[in-house]
C-alpha cells in the first residue's frame, strides 16, 4: 500500500492542475485581491454602457430583434469569464461575425423570421461545437492557416460590406442586393425615396458619435480630468446618442409623424430558453458559414486576448480560450442569443477602464440583464438609424487601408493575397472571399517554398563560419562545394533542389564533393528522401560524392528510419559545414 500513498499527492496535484485549468475562474477566485474589485466594478459598468446600444445595433445587423443582442450579452458572456483566461476580452456579438449570420443564414430563410431564428440557434451551436472541439483536442494551432494579409482584406472589406448595408436604415428606404455594388446602386437609383427626417437622425447621430470617438478625448484631457473618467465619458457616447435619438423620436413621435422606423416593443425578462434544432441537411447548408465565423473569430479574439494580456505581464492558453469561447456560443443557442465572440474595441475598453479579472464581464452580464428585466419598454421609440449610425461608426474604423502599403512595402507576394482577398470578399460574397484568401495564401506558400533560396558558401575568414559567396568575401575550394538550403525539403520543392544542384556541379568540373549543409531544413518528407537517394546516384555517375552537414536531429531521425544513411555512408556524415570542408582537405 506504500506505494499507493506515496502516488497520491502526484495524482491530487495533477487533478488540482487540470481543474484550474478547465475552470480558470477558480484561480483568479482564490488569488482574488480585495483592491482588484473597484477597478472590475468600473470596467463591468463602462463595458456594459458601451455594449448595450452595440449589442442591438450587430443583431438588427445580424437580421435578428434587437432583443437577441441582449440575450447574447448576458449567459455567454458569464460562460466566458468563467471558462475563459483573458480578464480583459469582452465577448459578445460583433459586427463581423453579425454580418456572416447574415449572409450565411439570410440565403436559407427570411430574415427575423422564426426559421432563420432556429437556424441561427443551430449556428450558434455549431460554432461552439467547433471551438471547443477544437481547444480539447488541442488543434488552435490549425487556425493559423489564416495569415495577417488575408485576415486584414477580411477585415476592411467587410467593413465596408456592412456599412454600406446600413445605406437603407439612414436613408429610410428598401434596398436589397446581394453585392456591394448591387446595393450601392440600388440605393443611389432610389435616392428620391430617402426619408429626409430619418437621414438627418443616421447623419447626426454619425456626426456625435465620431465627435465622441475622436474629437472629444483631446479636449477633455485639456481639462485634466482622470483618464478613467475621459474613457467612461467617450465610452458612454453610443448610449448617450440612444437617449437622444429615443427623446426625439418620442417628442415628436416620428414613427407617426415622419414615417422613420423604430425599434418598437421589446419583450422584458431574460433571455427564454432555447433548443437548437438539428437536421443534416440544415447542418450541411450552415458548415461553410460556420467554419467561416469559427477561423475568423476565433483569430481575432485570440490575438486580442493575447495584446491585452500582455500589457499586464499576463499569458493565456490559446487552447482554454476556444473550449471557453465554445461553450459561450453553445450557452448563445441555448438561451436564445446568436454567435459571439470577442470584441477589439469592447475589450480595449474594458482593459482601459480597468478590468483585472472575469469578475468585470460577470458584471457586464448583470448590468445587461437589469436592463433586460426593468428598462426594454425605454427603446421602444429608438429610431432604427441610430443604431445604424452606431454600426457604421463602429466598423469604418476597421478600414485600414495604409496596411496594404505597408504589407507592399515588405512582400509583394502577401500585397498581392491581400487584394485578391479584398476583391474575392466584395465581388463574391464573404464566405466565398475568406476562403479565397486562405486559399490564395496557400498557393503563394507552395510557389514560395517550391524554389527555396540556394546558396553557395565560404569560409568567412579564419573563423568556422561559412557564408553566402554572392554576399560576403569568403574562402572556396575548387574539389569542393558547400550548399545551404534553406528551406525545409518536401514534395512541391525537392525537384527544384535536385536541379540546382546537379546545375551547380555541372558548371563546376572540377569539383569531388558537394556538402548539403540542413541548418536550416526542419523537415523532409519522403518525396524528399526518394529524391536525394536519385540525387547520389547521378552525382556518383558524375564522379561526384554527397555529404551531409549541420543535420538538425529529427530530420536525421528521418533519414535513418529511411535506411538513406547506409546509401550516403556514415563517414559522409558531419556534425558541422566546418568539420566537413576540414575532412575534405578544405584547410589553410
Amino acid at each position: 500500500m506504500a506505494p499507493v500513498s506515496a502516488h497520491r499527492p502526484d495524482v491530487q496535484a495533477a487533478l488540482l492542475a487540470m481543474i484550474y485549468r478547465y475552470l480558470p475562474f477558480l484561480n483568479w477566485l482564490r488569488h482574488y485581491r480585495r483592491e482588484h474589485l473597484p477597478s472590475d466594478m468600473v470596467a463591468g459598468i463602462v463595458t456594459a454602457i458601451m455594449l448595450i446600444p452595440q449589442s442591438m445595433a450587430y443583431a438588427q445587423l445580424a437580421g435578428l430583434p434587437p432583443q437577441i443582442g441582449l440575450y447574447a450579452s448576458v449567459a455567454p458572456l458569464i460562460v466566458y469569464a468563467l471558462l475563459g483566461t483573458s480578464g480583459q476580452l469582452s465577448v459578445g456579438p460583433v459586427a463581423i461575425t453579425s454580418l456572416l449570420v447574415f449572409s450565411g443564414v439570410g440565403s436559407l430563410a427570411e430574415p427575423g423570421s422564426p426559421r432563420y431564428i432556429q437556424l441561427v440557434l443551430l449556428l450558434a451551436f455549431m460554432v461552439g461545437a467547433i471551438k471547443l472541439a477544437f481547444g480539447v483536442l488541442r488543434l488552435g494551432a490549425i487556425l493559423n492557416f489564416i495569415s495577417h494579409p488575408v485576415l486584414t482584406a477580411f477585415t476592411s472589406a467587410s467593413a465596408l460590406i456592412i456599412a454600406v448595408g446600413q445605406l437603407k436604415y439612414i436613408l429610410g428606404y428598401r434596398i436589397g442586393g446581394e453585392h456591394i455594388h448591387e446595393t450601392i446602386g440600388q440605393a443611389i437609383a432610389g435616392l428620391s425615396q430617402t426619408n429626409l427626417v430619418t437621414l438627418t437622425i443616421g447623419l447626426v447621430s454619425i456626426g456625435l458619435l465620431v465627435f465622441f470617438r475622436q474629437g472629444l478625448r483631446p479636449l477633455l484631457r485639456r481639462t485634466g480630468l482622470p483618464p478613467l473618467a475621459i474613457t467612461l465619458i467617450v465610452s458612454g457616447a453610443p448610449l448617450l446618442t440612444v437617449i437622444l435619438g429615443i427623446l426625439v423620436a418620442q417628442t415628436f413621435l416620428l414613427d407617426q409623424t415622419a414615417g422613420i422606423a423604430v425599434v418598437g416593443a421589446i419583450p422584458a425578462g431574460l433571455s427564454p430558453i432555447s433548443v437548437p434544432t438539428f437536421s443534416m441537411a440544415d447542418a450541411q447548408a450552415l458548415l461553410p458559414t460556420a467554419l467561416t465565423i469559427v477561423l475568423v473569430s476565433v483569430v481575432e479574439s485570440i490575438a486580442v486576448a493575447k495584446a491585452l494580456a500582455s500589457k499586464r505581464r499576463q499569458a493565456i492558453d490559446p487552447d482554454q480560450e476556444l473550449v471557453a469561447l465554445g461553450a459561450a456560443n453553445i450557452t448563445a443557442s441555448f438561451f436564445s442569443g446568436y454567435p459571439v465572440t470577442g470584441g477589439f474595441s469592447r475589450s480595449v475598453v474594458n482593459a482601459q477602464a480597468g478590468a483585472i479579472t472575469g469578475l468585470a464581464s460577470l458584471i457586464t452580464a448583470l448590468g445587461i440583464a437589469v436592463i433586460l428585466l426593468f428598462f426594454t419598454p425605454v427603446f421602444y421609440y429608438l429610431p432604427q438609424a441610430v443604431l445604424a449610425a452606431t454600426v457604421i461608426v463602429a466598423v469604418i474604423g476597421l478600414v485600414d487601408l495604409r496596411e496594404p502599403r505597408r504589407i507592399w512595402r515588405t512582400n509583394r507576394g502577401d500585397a498581392f493575397t491581400w487584394l485578391i482577398t479584398f476583391l474575392a470578399v466584395l465581388i463574391l460574397g464573404i464566405e466565398t472571399g475568406i476562403f479565397v484568401g486562405v486559399a490564395s495564401a496557400l498557393v503563394l506558400y507552395l510557389w514560395r517554398t517550391s524554389r527555396p533560396h540556394i546558396a553557395i558558401v565560404g569560409r568567412l575568414g579564419d573563423s568556422e563560419v561559412y557564408r553566402n559567396v554572392e554576399r560576403y568575401q569568403v574562402k572556396t575550394w575548387p574539389h569542393v562545394v558547400a550548399v545551404r538550403v534553406d528551406e525545409s525539403l518536401y514534395f512541391a520543392n525537392t525537384r527544384y533542389l535536385e536541379s540546382a544542384l546537379l546545375q551547380i556541379v555541372a558548371e563546376r568540373p572540377s569539383v569531388k564533393h558537394l556538402v548539403l549543409i540542413g541548418s536550416a531544413i526542419n523537415f523532409i518528407d519522403s518525396s524528399a528522401l526518394h529524391t536525394l537517394e536519385h540525387l547520389i546516384d547521378e552525382l556518383r555517375d558524375a564522379g561526384v560524392e554527397f555529404h551531409l552537414a549541420d543535420i538538425k536531429g529529427p530530420v536525421m531521425d528521418r533519414l535513418k528510419q529511411s535506411e538513406l544513411i547506409d546509401k550516403i555512408g556514415h563517414d559522409h556524415i558531419h556534425l558541422t559545414t566546418h568539420t566537413a570542408m576540414l575532412a575534405l582537405g578544405c584547410q589553410d
